[in-house]
């Protein structure tokens, strides 16, 4: 459970940084994945989450 809450806080860091560091740049990223099938984002956000899975799994064992 502990390392949940570090990865969750590493995230939240990361996008904060990004959103700190470059907040035009990320409105006009915004903008375009409107643009983006919802199909797209489905079969993206399922690649990273198998990819995060294996790195968490491989790490802890």
């Amino acid at each position: 459970m502990r390392e949940l809450v570090i990865a969750f806080g590493l995230f939240l860091f990361i996008e904060g940084i990004l959103y700190a560091l470059f907040p035009a740049k990320m409105k006009n990223m915004l903008k375009k994945i409107e643009l983006v099938k919802d199909s797209q984002l489905r079969s993206g956000g399922l690649i990273f989450a198998v990819i995060g899975f294996i790195i968490v799994y491989y790490i802890k064992s």
